[in-house]
Order: structure tokens, then C-alpha cells, then sequence
């Protein structure tokens, strides 16, 4: 059982902060949680709404239709009354109208604290009393939430809280609302994973210039920055950022940066600075609709055909796409360990919507482990810096540490000096692209869910993944056969494993599923000979996917 509230209302209102408060809450109380955001690009003024799902069962996707709708101003009713399920109830913050129900939030907020900051506790209270949930528990979690912030601020809200419980008294509860079912109370978003990852993992410098959705992961930074030892550098722009993300590595320090689409395209010749220079660059792609500036707080999965060939001439990177945060935590460690391994650039490829979605999940580790940089110890007196190897992969050691470290930017010798011998040059971009076949060698294998020879298969890669799988579900459970590989590793491909399992029985409908107009993990697909005749269900109007939209697609 799941219902789900959508509190929407114009940037500026609250209603990202009651969102927040609402999901960690119903997290406190053992409820499963799954939080989506709609924003506009404004400062002030549009239509924002923010989706909490909860439920007594673990959630992978958003759905079309809110349950219970807390309209902060009249102003939204009219575009999203309509996707209020024949059972939701509908709350407006204000004088209301017929099918609506008038709660006054900010007023009663102000009445009680002097402002109408604290609307969103009125709310929450209310919302709380809706669903049945125990108030003390909402009024414990507003304890911790507000403990820092002072006794007067605790007290103000939990007294809110209860007058939200109040006027919500006389409103039907709702009969099928989901009961506590033991889930993690802890709440993640994907960029908060991502941070915590790399944190953790040991990164040293963070270099980036702010870019929706990217400056999440790069906010989160800022707030571990003291604990975990990082310098996090605002740079002048994206050309800066990379170059000093190569300049730290070269030194030895694990360094990263964050952008979206608009600031990767400048950040191509210092990937490709990484390529010539076998540096263990790692970088945080935040992907949105485009092209150029296109939807800036939208979602999408635009930037995959540019990342697998971004930069000028040849050199091998690793592409991971998590499906939620916990992976997102898990694959920026293996990416970040893949980079300093092979000595070459890793490219972690999220959204909007994955950035912002949050989750339950036990705890994650925030314990301090390093990855293992692959640094000699004790360089030898012949030490050269890109040395020729079988697997492409050279001795590295650091500047300072004994041997003389030369690195070139142009085309170079063994040892690191420029060269124009078109034979080294040879030798040495054979030496450099060698590691591809390491890189595919450790490639990980596509995750299969649901019942093997399944009539219909959907190809997910990226935040695709909890649509993808609830809409197996749903598919199953209407007497359907259904199933899903997903990619969390989207270059290099393990491409035999992968050619095994999507041509496993060939008159198997096939549907790849992907936030963009084209196709694109399809077409890698293709050039690897792993696809032949499939279907696509694409989306790009900036929205994400959901579980019952996908299956309302293939039911088609």
C-alpha cells in the first residue's frame, strides 16, 4: 500500500523545505520513502511541486497522480487538480473552493510564532494526522531536525505541528494510508550519495563552477569539507576547474569536479589533457535537457553519446549511470578507483532526477577509506613515466619522491619528453589504448530483474532503473511476462556478456527505455552488435519516467 503527497506551490513558499521535512519524517517512522521535485528555473514565482511516495513496501519510482495535494496558493490548482487521484483530497492554504479543502497554514503559523516560516510544520502536521502517523514521533524528529537552531525554534515548531494535527482533525483520515514497516530511517538523495562517496573514498580537492543539477553534489561538499580534510574550490569557470583537477592529480592528490552538459563541453580539452597525460581524472557529469542552455532544472539522459567521445583524438574513459542512491554511493567509489587504476579519466553520469530524488537506505559508510592510488612506494633510479606495459597501464610515481617525473602534453617518449617520432608515437597511443581492454575486462555485467525468458525485456541504464522495475512489476502482476536489464556501466561494455543476454531467445520483444530523443544507449548497443531489432519508449520533455507510465507504454 502507497499514497503519495505533492505539495506544490511558487519558488520562494516552502514547499522544497516541507518536501524535506515530510520525507525524513515518514523515514523516522519506519514508512519507505521515495521524494521526486519539479522546479522551474525562477528565483521566485512558477509552479514547483514536490512529490513524497511513501509506503509499507520499498518504492523505485514517482507516480503520475498525487493522493493527497497541499496547494500553497490557488494559483496551482488549476494545472494540477486534475492529476488528483479519485480519492485524494485536496488542501489549500487559504480560503477555499468547492472539492477543496481550506486549512489556513500561514496563518495559523504566524498566529502562533510571529511568522509564517513555520507553515510547513503546520502541514506536516497535518498531514501526518491524515495518514494516522503517531504526532509524537513528528514531534521528536522536529527535536533532532531543529537542535542546533535553538529551544525556542523546537518549541515553535512542534507547537505548529500539533495545531496542524488540529485543524486536519475534522478531515477524514485516509482508510488505506501505508503503516509502519521497519524501513531504514535514514534518508539519501543521489547527490548526497555522490558526496559522501568521494569523501570517503578519499578525495582531497574538489574544482568546479556551480551548474544546475551539479551544484548539489557540490554543496554537499562544501559541508564535508572540514571533516573529510577537502579543499572545495569554486573556479572562475569549467576550463579552470578541470585544469586544476589535472594539476592535482598530477601531484598525486585524488581530485574531482562537478558540471552539467553546458560546462563539460568546455571541459573537453582538459579531459583530453587527462587522455595524453594518463591522469586519474574523475568528473561528476549532472546531465539536463539541452542543447545549450535547454531546461536547466529539468531531467534527462542527453549527454551519453557526448561522454563516451568527448575530447579530441583517442584515449579510454570509464562511463558508470547509477539507477538510485545507494548505487550512486557505490559507483562513484568504483569510479574513482577505476581512474586511478588504469590512469585515465572516469565519468559518473547522473540527472536531475537522480540528483534530487531521495530514498531510504541503511546508513552509508562514513568512514575514511582511501583508494588505493597505485602510487609506487619506491620509484626505481630508471624510472620512466610511461612505460610501455602489456596492459597499458605504467608505474606511476609523484613529483619529488625521488626520480625525475616528466609528463608532456604533447605526444611523448617513454620517459615523458615531447616527440615527433611518428614510431614512438606508435608505440605509445598503442600503450595508452591497451587498457581499454582492461577496462572491459572489469566491465560490470548488466543487472537482470525479474523472471528469466520473459516475453518482453526493457534495456535501463542510468536513473531508468526504478521506473524500469516497478513497471516489470506492474506488467507481472497484470498477468504480463516481463523483465529488465539494467547498465549501470555504460563504456566500455562487456559486449559478449551482453550480446548473450539481450539476444537470449530472439523472438523476445525487446524495448529500450531512455530520457532522450535519439536513442543513444541503443545505438551503442548496435555498433556493439549486442542489439538488433528492438523498440524504444523515449522520453524528453524534462520529466522523469514513471513505473505506470512505462508499463501503460508497453501495454500499447
Amino acid at each position: 500500500m502507497d499514497l503519495t503527497i505533492r505539495i506544490a506551490g511558487e519558488a520562494g513558499q516552502g514547499v522544497q523545505t516541507t518536501g524535506n521535512l515530510l520525507a525524513g519524517a515518514f523515514a523516522r517512522v519506519g514508512l519507505h520513502v521515495f521524494a521526486t521535485q519539479s522546479y522551474m528555473s525562477r528565483i521566485r514565482g512558477g509552479l514547483n511541486w514536490f512529490d513524497v511516495r511513501v509506503g509499507d513496501n520499498e518504492m523505485f519510482s514517482g507516480k503520475e497522480k498525487a493522493d493527497v495535494l497541499v496547494a500553497l496558493n490557488s494559483d496551482v490548482l488549476d494545472p494540477l487538480r486534475h492529476e488528483v487521484t479519485g480519492r485524494g483530497v485536496v488542501l489549500l492554504d487559504g480560503a477555499g473552493s468547492d472539492g477543496v479543502i481550506s486549512i489556513e497554514l500561514s496563518k495559523t503559523a504566524k498566529q502562533l510564532t510571529g511568522s509564517a516560516q513555520m507553515a510547513n510544520t503546520v502541514a506536516a502536521g497535518a498531514i501526518f494526522n491524515l495518514l494516522g502517523c503517531g504526532l509524537d514521533e513528528l514531534c521528536d524528529y522536529l527535536s533532532v531536525q531543529f537542535e542546533k537552531k535553538g529551544e525556542q525554534v523546537v518549541e515553535g515548531n512542534i507547537l505548529c505541528a500539533r495545531r496542524g494535527a488540529e485543524l486536519a482533525a475534522l478531515i477524514p483520515a485516509l482508510d488505506d494510508a501505508p503503516k509502519s514497516s521497519g524501513a531504514p530511517g535514514t534518508v539519501y538523495n543521489g547527490s548526497q550519495a555522490v558526496g559522501l562517496a568521494a569523501a570517503t573514498a578519499g578525495v582531497k580537492l574538489v574544482a568546479s563552477y556551480p551548474m544546475t543539477p551539479a551544484t548539489g553534489t557540490f554543496t554537499v561538499f562544501a559541508g564535508l569539507a572540514d571533516e573529510y580534510g577537502i579543499v572545495v574550490e569554486q573556479a572562475e569557470d569549467e576550463i579552470a576547474a578541470i585544469n586544476m583537477v589535472c594539476g592535482a592529480t598530477y601531484a598525486g592528490v585524488p581530485a574531482m569536479t562537478t558540471t552539467s552538459g553546458g560546462g563539460f563541453a568546455l571541459m573537453c580539452e582538459g579531459l583530453s589533457l587527462a587522455g595524453m597525460m594518463e591522469l586519474p581524472v574523475f568528473v561528476l557529469l549532472a546531465q539536463r535537457p539541452g542543447p545549450a542552455t535547454g531546461l536547466p532544472t529539468r531531467t534527462g539522459q542527453e549527454d551519453l553519446g557526448f561522454a563516451v567521445h568527448a575530447g579530441h583524438g583517442e584515449f579510454p574513459r570509464a562511463l558508470f549511470a547509477p539507477g538510485t542512491p545507494q548505487q550512486a554511493y557505490e559507483l562513484t567509489r568504483r569510479a574513482i578507483e577505476t581512474a586511478h587504476k588504469f590512469q585515465t579519466p572516469a565519468i559518473l553520469l547522473i540527472d536531475q532526477f537522480l540528483a534530487d530524488v531521495q530514498k531510504n537506505a541503511p546508513p552509508l559508510d562514513t568512514s575514511l577509506r582511501p583508494v588505493d592510488r597505485h602510487i609506487l612506494a619506491e620509484p626505481p633510479d630508471d624510472y620512466v613515466r610511461y612505460a610501455v606495459t602489456p596492459s597499458g597501464i605504467s608505474p606511476r610515481a609523484l613529483p619529488g619522491t625521488g626520480p625525475f617525473v616528466v609528463c608532456d602534453s604533447d605526444e611523448h617518449t617513454e620517459d615523458g619528453h615531447i616527440t615527433e617520432d611518428l614510431n614512438v608515437r606508435m608505440r605509445l597511443q598503442d600503450k595508452r589504448l591497451a587498457k581499454i581492454e582492461g577496462l572491459i575486462a572489469e566491465a560490470m555485467p548488466p543487472e537482470h530483474y525479474g523472471p528469466s525468458g520473459a516475453g518482453t525485456l526493457l534495456v535501463a541504464w542510468g536513473s531508468t532503473y526504478g521506473p524500469c522495475r516497478e513497471a516489470v512489476d506492474i506488467l507481472n502482476a497484470e498477468g504480463k511476462s516481463a523483465a529488465m536489464v539494467h547498465f549501470a556501466q555504460v563504456w566500455p561494455l562487456a559486449v559478449r556478456a551482453v550480446r548473450s543476454l539481450l539476444r537470449e531467445g530472439e523472438a523476445k520483444r525487446v524495448i529500450t527505455v531512455e530520457g532522450n530523443a535519439t536513442g543513444q544507449f541503443a545505438s551503442i548497443l548496435r555498433a556493439s552488435g549486442a542489439l538488433d531489432e528492438h523498440e524504444s519508449i523515449l522520453r524528453y520533455d524534462g520529466m522523469p519516467f514513471t513505473g505506470e507510465g512505462i508499463a501503460a507504454r508497453v501495454a500499447q
